[in-house]
């Protein structure tokens, strides 16, 4: 499941970060790694689309800003047929991320999948730890739903999509809607190498605890930071694999990377999925490390993954 060495474009793009001598983020403060997130991840905004604007909704613990993003496609179909719709969750471990430092990525499966994404600005831990991301994210898609004319989208057809931490949102959100009959239920889950477990002694938690671009001492902080207690890590809206049933779920893409401590995880939840009842397309990237995506304008194959997501996302929705 692990190429013999890095693809090339992304160790030559990996160097040029590392290069930089930059600290884990578990050697951080909460705040310092914050900071740091800000510094790497906020770029230029690219690609562009026709029309992003910062809205918000009132949450279940107070005010949640998102930020929409609607392609030229959909811009043009705002007085015909309404669009498909992501509700999108960023990676950060729970503890950092912005919608700035996922503008790129929104943007890229805006354009790609002509599709409305919609981002989610979800409280972060430690000061807000689990369940309140979970919380927002399942309020979030409901908001998305219930404010479908509006936003120019077909309620019956919103995905829900995240990275990391934000796949595990994603899971969670189709897990609450399954489990307590609490519509809408998402149309499709779009997972990029989502934290799916907590068992840090898999193949590849060994294999990768030093990264790159995540280690296992970072996902031992993460976890710290976001559960209030040894009991959340039992609880399957915070740790999907210890759903009891993973089956009568939306349909799922799920992206996994050979260099990714969460590999296995990922690849877990997938056979999962298809064993126990949910269509699932597992595309798995041998020579690829955590996040690669974000990376799409420098490593080809990101690139060829985003254009594979976005067309599974054109195809179910």
């Amino acid at each position: 499941m692990r190429a013999d060495e890095l693809d090339p474009d992304l160790a030559a793009a990996i160097d040029e970060i590392e290069s930089l001598g930059l600290p884990a983020w578990s050697d951080l403060s909460v705040a310092a790694a914050r900071d740091l997130e800000d510094d790497l991840f906020s770029g230029p905004p690219e690609p562009p689309v026709a029309e992003v604007r910062d809205l918000a909704f009132d949450g279940p613990h107070g005010e949640v800003p998102v930020r929409v993003y609607r392609p030229e496609a959909a811009l043009d179909a705002a007085d015909g047929e309404p669009s498909r719709a992501l509700v999108h969750f960023h990676g950060g471990g729970w503890t950092l991320g912005t919608l700035d430092s996922v503008d790129g990525i929104c943007r890229e499966l805006a354009v790609r999948a002509d599709a409305v994404v919609v981002s989610v600005d979800y409280r972060l831990a430690p000061e807000h730890p689990f369940p309140v991301p979970v919380d927002e994210a399942a309020a979030a898609v409901a908001w998305v739903a219930e404010t479908a004319d509006a936003l120019g989208v077909d309620p019956d057809r919103i995905g829900v999509s995240g990275t990391s931490a934000g796949g595990a949102l994603a899971v969670a959100a189709s897990l609450r809607a399954r489990e307590f009959d609490e519509p809408p239920t998402p149309a499709g889950q779009f997972l990029l190498y989502p934290i799916a477990g907590h068992d840090f002694e898999t193949d590849s938690y060994r294999a990768n605890a030093d990264g790159p671009l995540l280690t296992r001492a970072d996902m031992r902080w993460f976890y710290g930071q976001y559960l209030r207690s040894p009991v959340d890590a039992a609880n399957p809206y915070a740790v999907p694999l210890r759903a009891a049933h993973l089956g009568d779920l939306p349909p799922a893409t799920v992206v996994t990377a050979g260099f990714d401590p969460l590999r296995d995880d990922g690849a877990a939840l997938a056979e999962r999925f298809g064993r126990e009842g949910t269509a699932v397309e597992h595309r798995h990237y041998p020579a690829m490390a955590h996040g690669f995506c974000s990376l799409a304008d420098r490593v080809p194959t990101a690139e060829a993954a985003l254009s594979a997501v976005a067309e599974d996302v054109r195809e179910r929705l």
